[in-house]
């Protein structure tokens, strides 16, 4: 039975729409959900696994002429995760994981987006799971394109500092405390005014 530790947000994730290149001239403000992705990795017992998050939402708002006017707020409903097993599934739903009856959404609230050369962004905000919000900053690659943007990035995280895991399984050695949260978005340009 697979035990996942923490879902890859991008939300995160998603997080990360915060960014872009002064190469184009258009706003982007519509996420595909469709095309995008948002995932998880983590290590149990020495194995690595992978999951994913089957839905999402994000407000964004990123025009590459300027870039440090992004911002973003990405929401992952926690049900919706997919461990590749039911039991996992339900596991990781209880109060001891993601308490999603108490805490059903996991959030993402920029605050900046600092250019770090080469369409290489570090998107900084606020994250919130099960209650608890932490201030996260990771690096986010924007690849533009005709009609519509992709954002990359992972959002290395601690399930501790979220007390995703707690009681027998708060312990790091079945379940690591790193969690890699992954993501590819792709977002559409805004409709003209």
């Amino acid at each position: 039975m697979m035990h996942p530790a923490f879902p890859r947000l991008a939300l995160a994730a998603a997080l990360a729409l915060g960014a872009a290149s002064t190469a184009q001239a258009v706003e982007y403000g519509t996420l595909d959900n469709g095309a995008s992705q948002v995932g998880f990795r983590y290590s149990q017992m020495g194995v690595t696994l992978d999951g994913q998050f089957q839905q999402f939402s994000a407000e964004l708002h990123f025009d590459p002429a300027r870039p440090e006017a992004a911002s973003t707020r990405f929401e992952v409903p926690l049900a919706s995760i997919d461990t590749g097993s039911p039991e996992g599934n339900d596991e990781v739903k209880a109060k001891t994981w993601f308490d999603t009856t108490k805490h059903p959404v996991a959030r993402f609230v920029s605050s900046s987006v600092k250019p770090l050369g080469s369409n290489r962004f570090e998107v900084t905000g606020q994250l919130s799971i099960k209650g608890k919000t932490r201030e996260v900053s990771f690096p986010v690659t924007y690849t533009p394109g005709t009609p519509a943007a992709t954002f990359d990035g992972t959002l290395p995280l601690r399930r501790g500092d979220f007390s995703i895991g707690e009681g027998d399984w708060s312990s790091f050695d079945i379940v690591a405390n790193k969690v890699d949260v992954t993501f590819h978005l792709v977002a559409l340009p805004l409709a003209s005014k």
